[in-house]
């Protein structure tokens, strides 16, 4: 890597995304942007983007992945600053993170044997301006499972699934879930990671 590439900063407190960029061994730091996400989400809930196909959630994903990068972008002008987010839809209805486990197998019954979409939105900002954004629709299906799996899923996988916005975890039991997915593998586990490097190479943070 050329030694004036500039320093790479994760807007996120997301375990999962530092563990994606740590194994494609991209040099970063981490600065959780201090942002209240309600405040946009119930704005773009209610704006003509709810109207659209898929509810608001390709916008509240694109945009909180903005606002992120670019909150901590101010104040670290320099560094290429990440902000990520993800959302998901079932038909138009948006879904945050299950508050607790009733609310998680709530929701898992709910989807059961349905196809939703995850939208995951990612931006690349410096000098407190975006300055590179994308954004990656996954398509899944959750299989017709029985109330048993549903027991044995939740006790296994426990609070964790917590963190997810499906409640799932894909690259752990969470895989037994599904019936069919059609998108990237890391665009699911939350940061669309190919086309994420392919903008760093060519601002000149990665090696060509």
């Amino acid at each position: 890597m050329p030694q004036t590439a500039p320093a790479i900063i994760l807007a996120s407190g997301s375990a999962v995304r530092a563990n994606l960029m740590r194994g494609a061994h991209i040099p970063f730091e981490i600065v959780p942007a201090d942002i209240d996400e309600s405040i946009l989400k119930r704005e773009l809930e209610a704006s003509p983007a709810a109207e659209e196909e898929h509810g608001a959630g390709p916008a509240i994903a694109s945009a909180l992945a903005r606002a992120k990068a670019e909150i901590v972008s101010a104040t670290h002008p320099d560094a290429l600053v990440i902000g990520a987010d993800q959302v998901m839809t079932l038909g138009k209805t948006c879904y945050d993170k299950p508050k607790d486990m009733k609310e998680a197998r709530t929701r898992l019954q709910q989807f059961r044997g349905k196809p939703h979409l995850l939208h995951g939105g990612v931006a690349l900002a410096q000098g407190g301006q975006t300055i590179w954004d994308f954004y990656q629709p996954s398509h899944l299906t959750m299989r017709n499972f029985s109330d048993a799996f549903l027991d044995h899923y939740l006790e296994t996988a426990g609070e964790d699934i917590l963190k997810s916005v499906g409640a799932y975890q894909l690259e752990s039991i969470g895989a037994q879930l599904f019936e069919k997915i059609d998108s990237d593998y890391f665009s699911i586990l939350g940061l669309p990671l190919l086309p994420l490097m392919a903008e760093l190479r060519r601002v000149g943070a990665l090696v060509e």
